[in-house]
Order: structure tokens, then sequence, then C-alpha cells
């Protein structure tokens, strides 16, 4: 008979702020990374200190925000206001403490649950604020958010505002390090927003003058849009609209307040639903939604007062309502299209023409497709019965509520070997395997015909489930795991054309990555270090001194379930693969996937990654 587990007083625990930050960190910033992903906590760090800057301008004061960025410290330093000197501690130290509860000074703030700087102060070995107003300043210093010096200067010539510095804590970031692509690009969705702002980081400008229609033009190819941007502006909303040439899918950028909702939310489905409706109305026809919308790439930004999201890490809107006298998010945004996009319609009849026949087009496409697409569904269904491509992960996406969507991953591996390993390794809740038999079809110059009728493919964008776009995507991160030799970097451009060719926005928003695997195994009778590089050989060798046993991993088959998972888990290393802003996809799959060049041969025998993609500049 098992013994009987007590439960009494001594049961009951009672964390302060900081304790509970630092135990479940994933509550206030989502997940922890180590900045190879672009909502790897170090970013959310980094966000919630400059959001604070962001509201300061949107107010008025302040029109240049400065960011450095040195190893592993951060510094942001506004112009603003200022924190009132004499509430600077308590404002980055207790709970439900800001200025953003007075709706009046911050009625379409980003924040308002006055918990973000606490979380940075709290998961960060180093914190450091100072305040300067009225030729006065605080300044205080905490360590893992215990207070450790407090400053008071009744004279100074510093001019106003706010400076903030911090370390976030190795222990719960590991091995973490910033990219400059990804603080770039979130710089970057703050200018496109606020016009007039000016961003300084690590001595490189940012800075808007035509908004989201800089973000479309900045993000996309404008030989590949379809007709010049339609930009459409109001008090609270602001939109950018154009259709791609050659891209199938629709690509959405959606904000809140100055926030990027990347997994979209009542907003972005009213501006959907705002699109259709209007385009129907113009031309008098019940189009399709999906003939419509497809190719669409726009950008939708709203403010509304005291948003509510379903999350801390704010990347999904669930407001129903814009606050105040105004209607709800979905009736607001409708009125605004209709309105605007109407009028814009009537005057440019050029526009109106263009994007008629790419509705009409694609009309034509979906009706030749739709018996085969009915085809590959059934087979999708019917293959991820009967055999085991898709080894799935518990959580179903589907539900909005799940609070580890950022954790999901699907690894596409090739071979019986390596997806055994990897299935065996792997954390069942949140990673899924996705077995390739052999090496994927060649799709350059092919139509998405082929996605339906190649076995391969179609069964991964089942797996993915993002035949109609990114808004139901199953995973969060697709990590293609392939052998670190010839074959396997085929593989991987592969895969990736795939990917270029039919679903680009799966790669401009971040959810591509290549694996990383050792290449090498020293060990000796106290210790085994695994090695990514010559260079790590050599410094294990060194650690080790004796004569340690030295083992070459040819490939992931050869590396065992139980060794896998250190490198599938919380020390996973993954290179992210990214988009060369200065070339078109077209242009990129030409050199890589095109005629079999002297080139293209050099390129593969000489490179174990995408160099083409694959960003590994730290700041």
């Amino acid at each position: 008979m098992s013994q009987e587990t007590k439960y009494t007083e001594d049961n009951i625990k009672s964390l302060d702020w900081k304790e509970h930050i630092r135990m479940r960190p994933g509550m206030y910033i989502g997940k922890l990374g180590d900045g190879s992903s672009a909502d790897d906590g170090i970013y959310i760090l980094l966000k919630e200190v400059l959001d604070n800057s962001i509201d300061e301008f949107v107010m008025g004061a302040g029109k240049t925000i400065e960011i450095s960025i040195q190893g592993s410290k951060v510094t942001v330093r506004d112009y603003g206001r200022g924190i009132p000197l004499g509430k600077v501690v308590d404002v980055v130290s207790k709970m439900n403490t800001g200025g953003k509860y007075d709706s009046k000074a911050f009625k379409k703030s980003v924040g308002l649950n006055g918990v973000g700087t606490k979380a940075v102060n709290a998961l960060s070995t180093y914190f450091r604020v100072e305040s300067t107003r009225d030729g006065k300043s605080a300044s205080a210093e905490f360590e893992k958010g215990n207070l450790e010096n407090e400053e008071f200067l009744e004279e100074t010539s510093r001019r106003k505002g706010t400076k903030v510095s911090f370390i976030p804590d190795e222990s719960i970031f590991k091995n973490y390090k910033f990219r400059h692509e990804y603080v770039a690009k979130m710089l970057k969705n703050y200018v496109y927003l606020n016009p007039g702002l000016t961003i300084l980081f690590n001595g490189e400008k940012f800075i808007s003058e035509n908004g989201l229609k800089d973000l479309l033009e900045d993000n996309n190819n404008t030989d590949d849009m379809l007709y010049p941007i339609i930009h459409l502006k109001g008090e609270d909303i602001e939109v950018a609209i154009t259709h791609s040439k050659t891209q199938y899918s629709e690509e959405y950028y959606s904000f809140v307040n100055g926030q990027h909702t990347t997994q979209g939310g009542t907003h972005q489905s009213a501006f959907r639903e705002a699109i259709v409706k209007t385009i129907r109305e113009f031309y008098g026809k019940n189009f399709e939604s999906s003939d419509v919308r497809k190719s669409v790439i726009a950008a939708v930004a709203i403010k509304v007062m005291e948003p509510v999201f379903e999350s801390q890490t704010k990347t999904k809107l669930g407001s129903t309502e814009m606050g105040g006298d105004l209607p709800t998010v979905r009736t607001y945004i409708n009125d605004f299209i209709k309105r605007k996009l109407d009028n814009y319609l009537h005057k440019n009849t050029v526009v109106a023409e263009k994007l008629q026949k790419k509705i009409l087009q694609a009309e034509k496409e979906r009706k030749e497709l739709s018996g085969i697409r009915k085809l590959a569904r059934d087979r999708a269904k019917k293959a991820s019965l009967h055999n085991k491509k898709l080894r799935d992960c518990r959580i179903h996406l589907g539900d909005t509520k799940k609070e580890n969507y950022l954790d999901t991953t699907l690894f596409i591996t090739e071979g019986d070997s390596a997806s055994g390993s990897i299935t065996k390794s792997r954390n069942v809740n949140t990673q899924a395997v996705f077995s390739l038999k052999g090496k994927p079809l060649n799709s350059y110059g092919l139509s998405k015909k082929i996605v339906y009728e190649n076995e391969e493919f179609n069964l991964l964008q089942a797996a993915l489930n993002i035949e109609d776009g990114l808004e139901d995507l199953r995973y969060n991160n697709i990590v293609i795991a392939t052998d670190a030799d010839v074959d396997g970097m085929h593989i991987r451009l592969l895969l990736i054309t795939f990917f270029l060719q039919f679903f680009p926005e799966l790669i401009k928003e971040g959810h591509l990555y290549i694996l990383e695997t050792p290449l090498f195994r020293v060990r000796d009778k106290r210790e085994t270090i695994y090695c990514y590089s010559e260079e790590e050989k050599k410094e294990a060798i060194e650690k080790l001194r004796a004569k340690p046993e030295i083992t070459r991993f040819k490939g992931l088959g050869e590396i065992s379930p139980n060794e896998f998972i250190h490198f599938i888990g919380d020390n996973i290393r993954l290179d992210p693969v990214m988009l060369d802003k200065d070339k078109s996809i077209d242009e990129m799959l030409k050199f890589y996937m095109g005629k079999n060049t002297p080139d293209r041969q050099k390129f593969i025998i000489n490179n174990l990654k995408v160099e083409l993609d694959i960003v590994e500049e730290e700041v």
C-alpha cells in the first residue's frame, strides 16, 4: 500500500514577483531560445524595454531612441519625459506598477499590464535603470531582480529621458547571441509604424517616411508587384496592399498599437474579410475569397484602446472592440476598407483592370486544380493513418489556447536511421518528425500542380497545413535535418527550393531553419564533448589533454537516440534560413536550382551550409 502524500500548510508557498518570473519565464516572455529565432526570449526582453520608449514618442516626447548591443549587454536610451524620480525602483520591480494604467496618458499603448520591464529585470544578471528630468536624475542597479544600488543626483546636465541597460541571464538563456538581422527587423517595424521616429542601432540609422508602404517595398521585390502599392491611412488605421505576380499564397504583416502580431488575430481576420467583400461589391461578382486573396501581400496596423492579447508576448490580438465610442474591430476595418479601397479602385482603373485579370486567372487555375486537390487531400488523410511519414506531436495548434505554440517544431529528415533517432529522442509534446523518401523533386520552374501530384510535397504541405496560407500553420519551427555532406546539402537546397517556389512567406516570416549537429565526439573516461567544427575539436582535445577517443560522425544515422537528445533539446543549435533582400526569389532559384553550372557545382562541393540564405552575423 502506497504511503499517502501529506498536504499541509507547509506545502503552500508564496513566491515574490522575481522568483515567480524566474521560475516560470515562459509565462512572461514566451519561449527562451538562444537567439536563433526571432521570437526567442532575448528579443522579447529588448522589445519590452523598447516599447516604453516608443510609448514616450507616441505621447510626443522624444524623437530619437539610441540602442547599443555589445556582446551580451543591451542599452536603450530615449529622450522622453523620464520616469518620475521617486518611482524609478518601483516601476521596474513592483508588479502592477506603472503609468500605463492611466488610460488618459497611454490610451493606445503597447503594454498595459505593468509586467514588461519587471520581467527583464528578473531575468537579467545585470539591470540598470536611469531617469533624468528637471535637471535631476535617479538610478538603480539590480541583479536577478534584487536591488543592489540606488543613487539620486540633485543636479545633472544630462538630457531628460530614460536609459536602461541589461545583460540576460545565461543560466536561463543558454548560449545566446543577438543576431543583427532580427534586431534590425524589429527596429524597422517600429519606424514603419512611427513616422518621424529615428532609431540609432550601433551607429546604424532607421527611419521611415512612408510607413507600411516602405515595409512592403523593403520586404518584397518591387518588380514582382502586379501594381503599385495601395497605401491607405485613417486616424487609427493604416493599410498597404498589392498582389504578387508569381507568389501563390497570401502574405500579411499585421500590427496593433505598434506590436507585430505575427499570429494575426481579430484585426487580421477582419482585414482579410474586408478585402474580399469590397472587391466583390466593386466588380459586382461573387468571386471566391481564395481567388481574391491569392498572391496578396498586405500590411495592416490599427490602434485600439486597452488591447487584449492572447499571451504576454502579444503575438495575437483577441480584442473585438476598438474602445471608446468606436465600433467593433471588424466593423471599423470593414467600413474603412470599403470606403477607401473602393474609392481608390474607381480612381485607378488600370490597377482595377490588372486586379480583375489576376482574380480571373486565379479562378481558372483553381478550377483546373480542384479535382487534383481533392484527390491529394484524400491521399494525405489516408497516408497519415496508414504510414509513418509523419510522427506528430501531442499539441494541436488549432486550439489557440495552447501556450507552447512557439516551441512546436517539425524536423524534416531523410533516411530511416536518422528519422528513427530523432523520433526516439524528441520531446513528444512539441516536436514532430517528417521522414523523406530519398531526395525530393527539384521543383524549380514547376507549377503549383506539382505540389498535389508529388506525394512527398503533398504530404509535407498537409503536415504543415499551409495549403491556404500560414494562418493555421501547425508548427512554428520547421527544421531541415540532413547529413553534413554533399548529399545532405543537396537535399537542403531542394527543400528550400520547394518553400521558396510555393511558400516563400514561411521563410520571410522566419519559420525555416537548418539543424546543426556535431561533426565530432571527443571523450575520455570523465567527460564527453560534442564538437561542431574542427576548431571546437581542437579545443576539446586540448581540454581533455590525455589521449581522448575521437569519433567522426558521418551522418545523422550514426548518432544514437541517447546522444541525439542533447542536440534537439535545450542545447539545440539552429541556423535560420533568411532571404537576401538584394536578390529576388527568382534570381536565387535560377542560380541554385537552374541549369547545372560550374558555379553551382562549386558551391555545393565547397559549402555545407546554405550561405545564400543563412545569416549568422552577430551584433
